[in-house]
């Protein structure tokens, strides 16, 4: 009977440091995950975060500058799928259908929206009513998709609707309020365009996001972009703006949410609204008004709280009742 009761103690021991061998080999794993998409993801805003000051060193009229960032961006980003599926390419655009379609419009117009804010108003001002566009995609879930939406968040969207009004009040005594509100435009483009991809989870959408590109290409054309009369200063500028900066940046950050979840990619993004400015301060002393710190402090302090507590309900621990080895 000793013998057979060892043997049954045997079998079951092994069993449960099978089990505890598992369970540290899935946590290990979740650890290396979750650190690959942390270096994803702060890598992609890092490379990104010199864009806004990349578009004020390019000295070309408005038109031009969105001819080449633009096209070249879409070239990048059309070499990177033709990599990945090969003989689908063309498929690849068929499958994003009529959501492709109005995600490439809404891309196009947030683009032509983004760079003349840059050239009518402080990196700043632009960079932090951006940083709303999360919160506005929530709203605007809530109105197209039926979508709840928690208190904490509606709390968060009045408080950065607030913001924005004090950077406005700032810009009617320094007469930057145009790109002012071609950046709000630019936050509810890139919003609706959130919306649009949450709609369209199944689809691959980044070849709706180069259609859009390509789209802004024939319209500046058209209003009057010269290509062909680009100092070569500005042209070394475009090529690392269009051709590396843009196209690496929005791929890498396209692939965080596969390695983190949603609301801490949020939380990583709003590092380029502090770095944005911070470079263009660094090389063209423009610093931002006081009106633009407070609301700056205020948007991004209440985005970094509404993001803290969104991630911890996210990973509040469920009741999971367990059997003994």
């Amino acid at each position: 009977m000793f013998y057979n009761m060892t043997g049954i103690l045997s079998n079951r021991k092994p069993a449960c440091v099978s089990a505890l061998s598992m369970q540290s080999i899935t946590a290990m794993r979740d650890h290396s995950t979750h650190l690959k998409g942390l270096l994803l993801t702060f890598a992609a805003v890092v490379i990104l975060s010199p864009d806004a000051l990349l578009v004020r060193l390019i000295h070309c009229d408005v038109w031009t500058l969105l001819f080449w960032r633009c096209l070249l961006t879409g070239i990048m980003q059309a070499i990177f799928l033709a990599a990945c599926y090969r003989s689908q390419f063309v498929q690849s655009f068929r499958n994003t259908g009529r959501a492709g379609f109005l995600s490439a419009a809404v891309v196009a117009v947030g683009s032509l929206f983004f760079v003349n804010s840059l050239k009518h108003t402080t990196a700043a001002n632009t960079l932090i009513i951006l940083a709303a566009a999360p919160l506005f995609s929530s709203l605007l879930s809530w109105l197209f998709l039926r979508e709840n939406i928690a208190r904490r968040t509606w709390i968060a969207i009045f408080i950065c609707f607030g913001g924005i009004l004090l950077i406005f009040s700032g810009s009617l005594r320094s007469g930057l309020l145009l790109g002012d509100l071609l950046a709000l435009g630019a936050t509810l483009t890139w919003a609706g365009n959130i919306v649009i991809l949450r709609s369209s989870k199944a689809v691959n959408m980044v070849p709706a996001n180069l259609f859009g590109n390509l789209l802004v290409v024939p319209a500046a054309l058209l209003a009057g972009a010269q290509p062909m009369a680009v100092a070569t200063p500005d042209m070394l500028f475009l090529l690392l703006l269009g051709g590396l900066v843009l196209p690496v940046s929005f791929t890498m950050i396209t692939q965080g949410p596969r390695y983190l979840p949603a609301p801490e990619v949020s939380l990583i993004l709003l590092v380029e609204t502090i770095l944005g400015p911070f470079w263009v301060w660094l090389v063209l002393q423009e610093s931002p008004h006081a009106a633009t710190l407070l609301a700056g402090a205020l948007i991004v302090g209440t985005l970094a709280v509404h993001t803290l507590m969104s991630l911890w309900a996210l990973r509040r621990p469920h009741v999971v009742v367990e059997t003994p080895c």
